[in-house]
């Protein structure tokens, strides 16, 4: 079964684990990085992506670039890659070969600026007069008309990505973009990616001298779990052990802390949004600024478990494993700096164990059983709403005291309605459950696959501390 679901995964992992390699052989050179490419493609290769192999070769030396933390002066954690950002077509309204040069004419009829002509019996589209309103489309009988959008574009909610009117590239607005990631995953050509940091990852285990010079603790995301369709997590867990980390701990345990303050914190408040998505709160902050105090004061899982950490060793370096590509921009830019050194995706992740020669099958079964179901839900659409009520619960506020009603949101399509409704105090609910990806985090951008078995065993999981209470994750606390 294939480990991810596209072929330009697939050329992320090879630049991703060759950089890895040279890293953790302390051997990441500038001269050894200008290989990679050659070492990837050779010489006498067919071109399998592009025109030749000399541009695949160009574009795998940006991808190098980025995979070594892309370009220092771009605050934002996604990136073009602009030699690779070329391939798809000009987007616009056009008139495609099903126009059967009808007589009704309706298309021509339907455009307000008269941008439309019949042509030898075919509608024709001048574009200097075209606004793109979509009339004609909405008036062919034939569906003969379309608007072409590139795929980033569809897939950027926050309306970030634009296209340069004289390159035709894309290019990214970090005023709006929330790094959530999604034009990254939906790009074709993998012509937009998310900045890496896995040399600090490999810097900081390879620095603590075997953790005997400080402990390199990971935080690992609970979506972990549906991962690989046909390993179990517990042999993961095992894979990071012998990556060289003293200690795993999951994100989901500090979900549990998070979930008993964020209830404290409605109860008193009345109303809320959630602070967990680090590209919904980017979202609101930068859309509706108008709700920014009713953001959630609490820390994100990851971040509150950091800190938790932190206090019990105060030398400790942490790493941050998950699927979602904000968390690097929370690390970097918000106060979750001060708690976590460096965060890196699931498909770093297996770059590492590939650069290792890790084989996951073979590895030792190591359990983390210290979240409760409650915690480890929050990685799907709904589960932090769930956590939150069962906190509720747990902390004996009664229904006349304080009733929870919640608003779900899969997606920033979701989130900006329930947000809308919220700024003109229209909003029914008392709390959103904002998630930037559909889904939730287990359908986050940098996940290694998406398919239903992922989803299965994710559901496993999640279900296999059904027993044990928020309270009793939280008292239990202990490294």
């Amino acid at each position: 079964m294939a480990l991810f679901d596209t072929d330009v995964q697939e050329l992320k992992n090879k630049v991703l684990r060759e950089v890895a390699e040279l890293a953790f052989d302390d051997a990441l050179t500038p001269r050894n990085a200008l290989n990679i490419p050659e070492k990837i493609i050779p010489d006498g290769s067919q071109p399998t992506m592009r025109c030749c192999i000399y541009k695949e070769r160009a574009i795998l030396n940006q991808r190098v670039k980025l995979a070594m933390g892309g370009n220092p002066e771009d605050p934002n954690v996604v990136e073009v890659l602009p030699i690779a950002c070329d391939e798809c077509p000009v987007e616009g309204i056009m008139v495609t070969q099903a126009c059967r040069g009808c007589i009704a004419h309706r298309c021509q009829n339907a455009c307000p600026k008269d941008a439309i002509t019949i042509v030898n019996h075919h509608a024709s589209i001048d574009r200097d007069k075209c606004v793109e309103c979509g009339r004609c489309a909405e008036a062919c009988s034939y569906s003969a008309i379309i608007k072409q959008t590139r795929p980033c574009i569809r897939a950027c909610k926050p309306k970030a990505i634009t296209i340069d009117k004289d390159s035709r590239k894309a290019a990214i607005d970090a005023k709006k973009c929330v790094s959530c990631g999604a034009c990254v995953y939906q790009c074709p050509f993998g012509a937009i990616s998310d900045k890496s940091f896995i040399v600090d990852a490999v810097r900081l285990l390879r620095e603590s001298e075997n953790n005997k010079k400080y402990h390199v603790y990971t935080v690992i995301a609970p979506s972990v779990a549906g991962q690989y369709a046909d390993i179990d997590v517990k042999q993961v867990m095992g894979g990071l052990l012998e990556l060289g980390f003293y200690y795993l701990v999951e994100a989901a345990w500090g979900a549990d802390f998070v979930a008993y303050n964020e209830a404290r914190e409605l109860v008193e408040k009345k109303f809320l949004t959630s602070s967990c998505c680090p590209a919904f709160v980017s979202f609101v902050e930068k859309n509706f600024p108008t709700l920014k105090n009713n953001i959630s004061g609490n820390l994100s899982p990851m971040a509150h478990m950091a800190m938790l950490i932190r206090q019990k060793d105060p030398t400790a370096k942490i790493i941050f494993i998950g699927p979602c590509i904000a968390k690097k921009a929370e690390t970097r830019y918000t106060r979750t700096s001060q708690y976590v050194d460096c965060a890196i995706t699931f498909e770093e992740m297996q770059a590492l164990f590939d650069a290792k020669r890790i084989d996951l099958k073979n590895m030792p079964a190591i359990t983390l059983d210290r979240a409760s179901y409650y915690g480890r839900v929050f990685a799907r659409c709904g589960g932090l709403a769930t956590a939150v009520e069962q906190a509720i619960k747990e902390m004996n506020v009664s229904d006349e005291e304080f009733r929870l009603s919640a608003v779900s949101c899969n997606g920033l399509t979701d989130c900006r309605n329930a947000l809308l409704k919220a700024s003109r105090g229209k909003l029914e609910e008392n709390f959103i459950e904002g998630m930037a990806c559909e889904s939730g985090c287990i359908g986050g951008p940098a996940c290694l696959s998406h398919g239903a078995r992922n989803r299965v065993q994710f559901t496993k999981y999640e279900k296999s501390e059904s027993g044990r209470t928020i309270t009793d994750s939280i008292s239990a606390f202990t490294l």
